[in-house]
């Protein structure tokens, strides 16, 4: 059966820019471009891989592992739905069309919430990236991050706004080159160690795929939560389903690429950045406070490669602000359109380029406030940027969990089953995987990481608080979800 003719009952055929006002104009290089920008791998692995280690040591590559797995359990929900429902608040649309209106609201809500967090994150960590580069190439040796990070969310306001077509390709450009840098590092590190010896005498051997001592499957799927945050907008194509042609068929295709793409280079990464540094525990010890673009970088091929990677990085890191303040800002404008039934006024209304404008301006604010209470309360930039980025990785984890539930209705409950009954174990071993990523990294944290679960938890209930007291909000948003997708 086609995927138009299980199309679920309550969206209404038409075209979504006739409804939306959007410019449906994008293809699947420019959604899957969209995907892999606001993932942002090479950002993304630039630091997140310590955080792991600091947890799982020289496990580091079973936690990345781990995520994989889960990760592309959990992208078979997108994938399945996207085939039946277009629409650009993506989780929001997808869990409100499966699950019933008031359920895809708070989907989305958490969706904006990630999404606006690891902004706030990859901002600050520009602060980080680009000092570092500045100080080691001797134009400006300083431990302030803000003004930096400031100005690099001043560079992101000034692509944002801009058409869909020119971000989606920005996205693109930024991270080819930055990936195929990294992945030339990776190799050379690992001919280093196949077939000679590292720096420090670093040599190839079977540790990174191994549990170390004292240490179990539990702390690997806590390390997990950096594999997950390192794929943190795979399902960003999904947000473009009233900008892309054939928004079923492409979107599909440009979150199965950006998984594939993005997960392969991930391990590769991973194993040399372990292999690198080195298995025992010196190595490991390095790695966890060490900047592995840079380190590597210079002890594998040299400073200048290393400092072309730093900036790379860094560049990554604003295409990860670029495209996470863009999805956010379309999730905002999709709620608010459909809770309020307004069209092209306050948040719903739509620049000249088709751009959510006003809602990108609250996002870019929001974002901006960020940054300031972070400098004020004194938060150094490492602290600052993995706050902000495990608040958003917990709330995106509860959005997937959510979409999950929606895919397995949907597809296997609702009436005739949509896709053969035997892949009804897929969603659920992916929504089983990321409930447990969910629990570890919840309930067995310590220091101020312990309250997270908590923030993320007082955000979802302001969502459940705007969807039990806002009447009529629920046939609104049934409404508004018919009329808005393709």
């Amino acid at each position: 059966m086609s995927s138009s003719q299980t199309a679920p009952a309550s969206p209404a055929p038409g075209g979504a820019a006739a409804g939306s006002g959007m410019h449906t104009e994008l293809k699947l290089v420019d959604a899957a471009a969209f995907s892999v920008g606001l993932i942002g791998p090479v950002g993304a692995i630039a630091l997140l891989g310590t955080g792991a280690a600091g947890i799982i040591g020289h496990g580091v590559t079973l936690s990345f592992i781990f995520s994989v797995i889960g990760v592309v359990l959990v992208a078979y929900a997108f994938v399945k739905l996207a085939r039946h429902i277009s629409h650009t608040g993506s989780v929001y649309a997808l869990v409100g069309v499966t699950l019933g209106p008031r359920a895809g609201f708070i989907a989305g809500w958490a969706l904006l919430g990630a999404y606006t967090a690891i902004g706030t994150g990859s901002t600050i960590e520009i602060g980080y990236f680009f000092g570092q580069f500045l100080g080691d190439v001797g134009i400006l040796h300083t431990s302030e991050w803000f003004w930096i990070a400031l100005a690099g969310l001043a560079g992101v306001c000034a692509l944002a706004f801009n058409e869909i077509r020119v971000v989606t390709r920005a996205l693109l450009a930024s991270e080819v080159l930055g990936a195929v840098l990294v992945t030339i590092l990776s190799l050379v590190v690992l001919a280093t160690v196949i077939f000679g010896h590292g720096p420090q005498g670093q040599t190839w051997n079977w540790h990174f795929l191994q549990i170390p001592d004292g240490l179990g499957w539990s702390d690997v799927a806590k390390g997990a939560e950096y594999g997950f945050l390192a794929f943190a907008g795979f399902e960003g194509a999904a947000a473009l389903g009233e900008e892309t042609s054939q928004p079923k068929v492409e979107i599909p295709r440009a979150i199965k690429v950006a998984v594939a793409v993005v997960g392969t280079f991930y391990i590769l990464t991973i194993v040399s950045q372990s292999l690198g540094y080195g298995t025992d525990a010196k190595g490991v010890e390095a790695f966890v406070g060490g900047s592995p673009f840079n380190d590597l970088g210079r002890g594998y091929i040299g400073k200048i490669y290393a400092d072309i990677l730093v900036l790379m990085a860094t560049i990554s890191l604003l295409a990860i602000s670029l495209g996470t303040a863009s999805g956010a800002a379309r999730i905002l404008y999709a709620l608010t359109r459909d809770a309020t039934g307004v069209r092209g006024s306050g948040l719903t209304k739509l620049s000249r380029h088709g751009q959510p404008v006003n809602a990108l301006f609250v996002i870019l604010g929001v974002i901006a406030l960020g940054l300031i209470g972070q400098r004020l309360a004194g938060t150094d930039v490492l602290d600052a940027t993995f706050y902000a980025l495990t608040l958003g990785t917990i709330s995106l984890l509860f959005a997937y969990v959510m979409a999950t539930l929606g895919a397995i209705r949907f597809l296997f409950l609702s009436g005739k089953p949509k896709v053969p009954m035997w892949q009804l174990g897929i969603p659920i071993v992916g929504g089983a995987f990321v409930i447990y990523t969910i629990y570890e990294n919840v309930a067995r944290q310590e220091g101020a990481y312990r309250h997270f679960g908590y923030l993320v938890l007082a955000w979802l209930l302001i969502a459940a608080a705007i969807v039990a007291f806002a009447p009529g909000l629920a046939g609104r948003v049934r409404a508004g979800l018919a009329s808005s997708s393709a």
